[in-house]
């Protein structure tokens, strides 16, 4: 039976760092190698989002998740286990853009896709506590959690641990882990439903979150309190300053894990909910209505922790939603930017969504980048006013409105160029960024999760995705391709691949979090 959370709760509340030191891990390792992208404190992480963005070094390095994982069911298809990828980012280099490392994890059929870190820039005035040892890597299919060493020699991650998905399943009755995020008390991870039952299927009943000692890496029970719960499970951003954290919910996994199919919509089988906890009690407060057919995904708080708002993607009705706390101190959601479907002809529908999901906001918030993986293109806008974003950039790297597809537009406008870098053309649409911690330089890539590749864009399959760079005009807003820079992963050793989520050594602007 799961582990109740009650005496969980009790726990976090009472735990003191003389009670639960952190972990300490080669303090040094990463100094002389100036590899990683900014240390300013002994301990590691940033006193505030500011001075990570003046003083935080420029990126040497940089991880990502690589898939070869072929679909809920695909692991006996892949050519190996999927792995963790060390790209080098210096263009003083000689093996600028180039993978240096690849660390595969122990079996086949994880599905990398979010990675968090053991502990962040939340954690760094806790004496002891030293920032970003671990990537936390969970398999989104296979259900295990990986704990990898990227401090001892960052260059050369090392697998430290692993949990299985059957203790996640027997300690919490959860499965499907996906986002990650180090909380001061304890590393959280996000369920989108259960493990696998007796007869294969998954349920979203399972959701929730994965409270892990950030000591022993231990499952320490459920974080979540009470008896309101999500209907399903994604993504998660908290803000211990205003008492909240704001969760997202995918779907029906039995739904979503296969393919999309536009019948579950009208079924009720995604989401169209925010969920409102109260960061203290760990209880579910308030649920948001996003409106039908929106399936909210990633949740991102401006990072001034003073700031009470944020942002959500809505993927399928195309929305960029701010998230804000009224006056009475409930919590509200309204459309910041409509990205209208597009008008078509050869595809599943006679209207293409743009299907926005990533979000990544620069530390000064100042500006917002969304990428929008149907339509192909990275959007930059201007927040300087939170509730009406300013579009001051736009790229398109791919997507399924390129020129020589099956899809043709309707309205007349004149559809993009397919891109090409290097004499690579890039496969799929723009999915995960990670922004440099100056905020000059957006890296790409494109691939979703692998049953929705296959389903849109088959040819990223046979012949894997790209790493890409855009340069960013940080003063008046702007986006260009830089063309010196490629990762291809439909070259590598072990096959073609795909390139996920990206994480900076030291911390970056989609995993740290101040209070």
């Amino acid at each position: 039976q799961p582990q109740g959370t009650s005496a969980l709760v009790q726990r976090l509340r009472q735990r003191t760092l003389a009670q639960q030191p952190f972990p300490r891990m080669a303090p040094n390792a990463c100094a002389e190698g100036a590899c990683c992208s900014g240390k300013a404190g002994a301990n590691g992480g940033f006193g505030s989002p500011l001075e990570a963005m003046k003083t935080g070094l420029r990126e040497q390095i940089l991880y990502t998740a690589v898939v070869l994982n072929q679909g809920r069911d695909g692991k006996g298809q892949a050519k190996g286990p999927d792995y963790l990828a060390t790209v080098d980012v210096d263009p003083q280099s000689p093996t600028y853009s180039q993978v240096l490392h690849r660390l595969q994890m122990p079996t086949p059929g994880d599905e990398l896709h979010h990675m968090g870190w053991n502990a962040c820039s939340s954690c760094r005035d806790r004496p002891g506590a030293i920032t970003h040892n671990y990537l936390v890597a969970p398999g989104l299919f296979s259900g295990n959690i990986h704990f990898i060493d990227v401090v001892t020699d960052p260059r050369i991650p090392q697998l430290h641990k692993t949990i299985s998905a059957q203790e996640l399943a027997n300690k919490v009755g959860g499965g499907l882990p996906h986002t990650t995020h180090c909380a001061p008390t304890a590393i959280l991870v996000s369920m989108m439903g259960s493990a696998p039952d007796s007869e294969g299927l998954l349920k979203p009943e399972g959701n929730g979150f994965v409270a892990i000692d950030p000591q022993s890496l231990e499952i320490m029970g459920r974080w979540e309190e009470g008896n309101e719960k999500p209907v399903s499970g994604n993504d998660f951003w908290y803000q211990p300053r205003h008492n909240v954290m704001v969760s997202s919910g995918f779907g029906d996994p039995e739904c979503f894990t296969r393919c999309f199919n536009p019948a579950h919509v009208a079924e009720g089988k995604y989401s169209h909910e925010l969920y409102i906890w109260d960061w203290s009690t760990h209880k579910l407060i308030q649920r948001l209505d996003c409106g039908e057919a929106s399936i909210p995904l990633e949740v991102r708080f401006l990072h001034d922790p003073s700031k009470a708002e944020g942002y959500v993607t809505c993927a399928l009705s195309g929305e960029i939603r701010r998230i804000f706390k009224r006056d009475d101190g409930t919590w509200d959601t309204t459309v910041a930017v409509q990205i209208p479907a597009v008008p078509v002809e050869g595809w599943a529908l006679p209207q293409m969504p743009p299907l926005p999901t990533d979000l990544i906001i620069s530390l000064d918030d100042r500006f917002l980048f969304v990428t929008n993986w149907l339509h192909g293109d990275v959007r930059m806008y201007d927040i300087t006013v939170t509730s009406e974003p300013k579009l001051v950039g736009q790229v398109f790297i791919g997507g399924s409105l390129k020129k020589g597809g099956t899809v043709n537009r309707t309205d007349g406008v004149e559809q993009p160029e397919a891109l090409a870098v290097k004499g690579v053309e890039i496969q799929g649409g723009a999915h995960m960024g990670q922004l440099s911690l100056d905020g000059k330089r957006l890296y790409i890539t494109t691939s979703l999760f692998s049953s929705w590749d296959e389903q849109f864009y088959p040819g990223m399959i046979e012949k894997g995705n790209q790493m890409i760079l855009l340069d960013v005009d940080i003063e008046a807003g702007g986006l260009t391709l830089n063309e010196d820079f490629l990762v291809d992963f439909g070259a590598e050793p072990f096959g073609p691949a795909r390139g996920n989520e990206m994480r900076l050594p030291g911390g970056d602007c989609t995993s740290d979090i101040w209070m």
